[in-house]
């Protein structure tokens, strides 16, 4: 059996894009892709591929949405042992993550280069820190994410780099998921 295959897709039901789960489950379905599963409406798809190559799996899964949607769709694949070994990591001390507000893993397409990584660290303030790892950015926010003035599209402006955040316990429960998978 085919491992399975984590995607973390941006702009799916957010900023006015509404796409049901049995509609993104028909667009991997019709890639040609297997035991496609959703979880929660926030464009995390599970799956298994007959294909190999994970940056041409993103650009002909990225292409699909964009020409079912009518949108741009930026997607980020993971492997399940990859999934499971970003979940375990811990960037912050765990009182700091146990007591803030939000703590989010940030999906990146290649590791960030040492001026994105500058840009990235000029963000920081009392409310919001960053911490880079690997293809992840890691955030620490101190109060209710609402009320933090960082997002994805600050990111993405200050570094130039497109980026999905998930949080942290939804990226638990995936890499649950993921220990499951073969």
């Amino acid at each position: 059996m085919k491992p399975r295959l984590f995607a973390f897709l941006r702009a799916i039901n957010v900023g006015g894009h509404t796409v049901t789960m049995s509609t993104l489950r028909g667009i991997f379905e019709g890639l040609g892709l297997a035991d496609v599963e959703t979880f929660i409406a926030s464009g995390n798809v599970l799956f298994t591929s007959p294909g190999t190559s994970i940056p041409a799996l993103e650009r002909k899964i990225e292409a699909r949405l964009e020409k079912s949607l009518g949108y741009e769709v930026a997607t980020f694949i993971r492997t399940a042992s990859e999934l499971v070994a970003l979940a375990a990591y811990r960037p912050f001390p765990e009182t700091q993550m146990r007591s803030a507000g939000a703590y989010c893993v940030g999906f990146l397409g290649q590791p960030l280069d040492a001026t994105a990584k500058k840009s990235l660290a000029s963000l920081k303030n009392d409310i919001d820190e960053f911490r880079v790892h690997g293809r992840e950015v890691y955030w620490l926010c101190r109060v209710k994410q609402s009320d933090s003035k960082f997002s994805n599209t600050v990111f993405e402006k200050k570094t130039g780099v497109r980026v999905t955040f998930r949080g942290g316990s939804t990226v638990s429960k995936l890499a649950a998921k993921a220990e499951e998978s073969p």
